[in-house]
This record gives structure tokens, sequence and C-alpha cells, in this order.
């Protein structure tokens, strides 16, 4: 009897989809789709005591629940993620009657389930609607010079919700300054500065960054500044006057062309 499977703290036994072609260390068979390291050694799912489970990919929120929920051994199958640097959740493997008992409870009660899922989804868009609103709100309360339109698409991109930008970062949620001038930065960055062409150039990104620095805080200052502020800053263009696309200042492309800036 091989010793019992590596756990993860209430998790149940943890399972590898190893990305190199393994054996099992036990019985020598392989290579394996997924195996069980014990003390670094690794087993197949058999030799682990694991060969009987039936594995349920990730995706179904419910299904994968209730299927733990109705069997007595189940385990968490990762993978790692080179790119991210870290293990990810692929599945579970869990009894094959449980897993029939559990898809006959979500069959059972899979409109109630639908109808719940709508409810939720539309109270998401209205409080993602009323966070996009406060945002443009501070934007425009920190840069009253920035043009209503722009601040509402700054406030909409930066907000999107799962984007992982920084309207969604707990600072952007709290409306920080620090979190609302960091959108507008990185809108003015793309938008009115040739970065994006210096990165597509080759040049790396923070000496790109550096390159544009004095443009974006430029930009930030007039807007800062409202109405007064942008009539006054002279640094767009040889006049000082007119308006970028978007309603933005104009843009600073015209400024620091790609080929000065190398």
């Amino acid at each position: 009897m091989s010793r019992s499977a590596t756990t993860s703290s209430r998790a149940g036994p943890l399972v590898v989809q190893p990305l190199k072609r393994r054996h099992c260390a036990e019985c020598r068979t392989g290579p394996l789709r997924m195996l069980v390291l014990e003390d670094g050694t690794p087993r197949c799912l058999d030799c682990a005591d694991l060969g009987h489970l039936v594995f349920l990919p990730r995706g179904d929120t419910a299904l994968t629940r209730r299927s733990r929920e109705e069997s007595g051994l189940s385990a968490v199958v990762v993978r790692f993620n080179r790119r991210k640097g870290r293990y990810e959740r692929q599945g579970v493997l869990v009894e094959e009657a449980g897993l029939a008992r559990a898809e006959q409870r979500c069959l059972a009660d899979a409109e109630a389930r639908r109808r719940r899922r709508a409810r939720d989804a539309r109270r998401r868009v209205r409080e993602d609607a009323r966070f996009a609103e406060a945002f443009a709100a501070e934007i425009r309360r920190l840069f009253p010079g920035c043009p209503p339109e722009r601040a509402r698409d700054i406030a909409g991109h930066a907000s999107v919700r799962g984007s992982g930008r920084v309207g969604r970062s707990a600072a952007g949620r709290a409306l920080s300054e620090g979190a609302v001038t960091s959108a507008v930065a990185a809108s003015v960055r793309h938008l009115d500065t040739p970065y994006d062409e210096l990165l597509m150039s080759g040049v790396p990104r923070h000496e790109a960054r550096r390159r544009i620095g004095a443009a974006v805080e430029g930009a930030l200052r007039v807007w800062r500044g409202g109405r007064e502020g942008a009539e006054g800053e002279r640094g767009w263009g040889e006049g000082g006057g007119g308006r970028g696309r978007g309603g933005s200042p104009p843009p600073i492309r015209s400024l620091r062309p790609i080929s000065e800036a190398r």
C-alpha cells in the first residue's frame, strides 16, 4: 500500500498535470497525464489510490461544488503556468457516483439558478454603471480641465469588472487620488503621446515611459488647472491652442516625434 497522496490543506489530495514527460516511480508507467507528488516523487493515480476517480474540468462552479460534496474522496487538479509563474486549478477528480448525483441536483434547480444568474448580472451592470459615474466625477474633480466625455471614457476603461485595471483595485474602488490619477495618466500616455509607437519600435517599456514622462506630466498639469490652466499652459504646439482627439489636449506626438525621441 503506497503512502497517502500529498494533500493541500482542506482541499484533499493535490494532483498535478505535468508539463514534462514523467513516469510513475512505483509502477514505471507513463508518460503520465496526471500524477501525485509524494515527497517529490511522482506516482500515478492508481499507485496513489486515486485511479477510481473521474476528472471534471473547471468551468461549472455549481457542478464542481456539488460533485465534491457528493464524493467521499476528491482531489484538486492543477497545472503550472510558466508565464504567470504559478499553479492554476484545472478541475477536480471526483467519484463517478458522486458526479452523477451532483448532475441530478444541478438539473433539478437549473431554472432557478439561471434566473439568479440573470438577476446577479443585472445587479452587477447597475453597480458598474454607478461606479463608473463616480469614477468619472472624481476625475472631473481632480482634473477640472479634462473634458467630460474624455473623463467618462477613462472611467469606463479603468473600471471594467475583471479587467485587473487600476479602477478595479482596492484603491480604485475607494476612489483614491492616486488610483484616479494613474488611470488618467495611463489614458494620456496611450492616446496623446508616442508611447505605443515607441513600444512597437522596440524601445523597452521603462525607457519609453521615461521619454514621454514630461509630456504626460504636462498634460496632467493642464487638466488640473481647468480652463485657465489650459489657456495659460504654453506647451501644446507652437500656439498652445487647439484640442486633440477625444477632447484631449493637442496630441503630444507632434511635439516629440519618435525620430527625435530616440
